[in-house]
This record gives C-alpha cells, sequence and structure tokens, in this order.
C-alpha cells in the first residue's frame, strides 16, 4: 500500500519544497531590497555640504604652524589685536551652521537671515565684535566664508579634518587676567526660524590647543552649562579659549532633497546612448523586479517538471 513515502507522497513533497525554497528565496530577496525596496539612503538636505579645504602652505590663508605638527592657525580677516597690546590673553568666537544630515554649510538656503552673539568686556576694543554677528549666506557678506577647521581629524592636518566648518572671530592682546564673555546666540531675518541652535562649545585648553577630534552636535551643550565665557590664566598657561555656537538647518520636508543625486545630472547626460529614445523596460522602472521575475519563473518550472 501507497503511503507517505510512496510515489505519490515523494512527488507532493518535491513539489512542496520546489515552491517553499522559491518562496522563501523571494522573501529573502524582499528583505534585502533586491526586489525594489527603497534603499536607505542620506538623510534629505535643504542645503548641499560646502566644501572648502583647509589652506595649504604657500595658500594666502595659510598663516602657519607648530614645528612640532602640534598646532595650525590660518589667516582671518576678521583676527583683531588689540591696541595698546595689554598681554598675551587670545581668543576666538566661532560659528558652526549645518545641515540636517550634520554637514557644513554657508547658509545659501537662509538667505537674509543673521545670527548674533553679544559680547562685551574685554572685547568692546575688537570693531566686529560687541556684537559679533554672521550674516547668511557667509559668501556673499564676509571675505572668507569659512575661516576655521575646528572639527573632525586627519591624518594629514595638525588640527581638524582638511575641510573648513566655521566662521569665526579672533581676539588678541587681551590682559592675561582678563575676563572674557559671549551672550547666546539670537537669530533674525527672514528664515531665522529655520535655524535651530543646538548649542555651544567652549574649550579653555591650557596650551594643548583647541580639541577637533569631537563631533559639534554631541559635544554642544546648553549656554549655562557651556560656560558663557572665560578667564585667562597665565600661570596654567590657559591664554587662550574658544567658543563655537552650533547651528542646524531645520527646513520644511518639501524643501529638502536627497544630497546623493544632487551631482547627478553630468554624469546621467554624459552616459547617454543613441538608444535613450526607447521605452524603458519593467526592469528599469521596477529595480530588482527582474530577478524576482526569474525566480518565479524557475520555480513554476520545477514544479511543472514534478507535476509531469
Amino acid at each position: 500500500m501507497a503511503g507517505v513515502d510512496g510515489p505519490r507522497g515523494i512527488s507532493a513533497s518535491r513539489r512542496l519544497l520546489a515552491l517553499g525554497v522559491g518562496l522563501a528565496v523571494i522573501v529573502g530577496l524582499a528583505a534585502t531590497g533586491a526586489v525594489g525596496a527603497p534603499p536607505d539612503g542620506n538623510e534629505t538636505v535643504s542645503e548641499e555640504a560646502y566644501r572648502q579645504p583647509a589652506p595649504e602652505p604657500g595658500d594666502p590663508y595659510f598663516e602657519a604652524a607648530a614645528d612640532d605638527g602640534s598646532w595650525v592657525s590660518y589667516e582671518n580677516p576678521r583676527d583683531e589685536y588689540r591696541s595698546p597690546y595689554l598681554g598675551d590673553g587670545s581668543g576666538k568666537i566661532c560659528v558652526t551652521l549645518l545641515n540636517e544630515n550634520g554637514d557644513p554649510v554657508i547658509g545659501e538656503s537662509v538667505p537674509n537671515t543673521t545670527v548674533t552673539i553679544p559680547t562685551g568686556g574685554a572685547t568692546t576694543w575688537h570693531s566686529e565684535a560687541d556684537p559679533m554677528t554672521v550674516e547668511f549666506p557667509m559668501n556673499e557678506h564676509h571675505e572668507f566664508p569659512l575661516d576655521g577647521d575646528q572639527f573632525g581629524t586627519s591624518p594629514d592636518v595638525a588640527q581638524g579634518d582638511g575641510y573648513m566648518d566655521s566662521h569665526c572671530i579672533e581676539l588678541h592682546g587681551n590682559p592675561e587676567d582678563a575676563t572674557l564673555t559671549y551672550g547666546e546666540a539670537q537669530l533674525s531675518g527672514e528664515y531665522a526660524d529655520r535655524i535651530d541652535v543646538v548649542g555651544y562649545i567652549q574649550q579653555v585648553p591650557e596650551g594643548d590647543g583647541w580639541d577637533t577630534d569631537i563631533d559639534p552636535i554631541d559635544a554642544a551643550e546648553p549656554y549655562d552649562e557651556a560656560g558663557g565665557g572665560w578667564t585667562y590664566n597665565a600661570a596654567e598657561n590657559a591664554t587662550h579659549a574658544q567658543a563655537v555656537v552650533v547651528l542646524q538647518l531645520d527646513a520644511p520636508a518639501d524643501e529638502r532633497f536627497d544630497p546623493t543625486e544632487s551631482n547627478s545630472t553630468e554624469s546621467t547626460e554624459s552616459q547617454t546612448t543613441d538608444d535613450d529614445d526607447e521605452p524603458s523596460s519593467t526592469d528599469d522602472m521596477m529595480p530588482g523586479f527582474g530577478v524576482l521575475t526569474a525566480i518565479v519563473a524557475l520555480s513554476v518550472a520545477v514544479l511543472a517538471r514534478y507535476r509531469s
């Protein structure tokens, strides 16, 4: 008597096995995105990253570097020395504007907008302090849009990642016991509501230089926690300090774009062929479904074979 192990049972088992294998492969491909599931891409942004390489020796904006490679300095048009020069107290107050992805930008998407940082006391002599202002887009209002490489690391540069990311004012010549203060950032203008104040980063490095190996968004703190200023201390070699105001764009979702596709036009046009006028195939319109079709066809063929 033919039971489950007889000829009919074997045929049925093989059909079920073939169907199961086919379905399992299809499900696996769907899970990995091979059957047309949208790939995980970068977050959309309202402004593309601004890639400005840091000046190198010989560039007019390259100022100096330590012989031991511990620091590097770039020329800053908003760098001023106190007159009379009262000591070695120096510092920087900077603004870093990031897009929704956390990449440095210069504010082309938020024109006619300004960030103001109140300062006072030891900064009143600086012609562009009291308060410090940065107008967007920076390339239209400031001689050097980004003048500081405050964040990132690279083996090729002493500090930073080799790309400028901040706009700063620099102050030199303050007394070595002076106290420098700054207030909370104030946004005004046409697109002020599209910029968030992420926070503040303040470092008094006591001679070790600015620590660039940090993420500006992760490192930013509320104003009260960051410090709001510092007092120089020559005895501890703390005659230099810096503060960075970290800002981030936050535009409506329908006004953002995928940065990975923003430069695709030229490459697409360069690959145009004479066949471009032909209608697109189903596989072209639905990526991954060519693979799915082949698997289904294979599964059907296997089933048909064993049914025969």
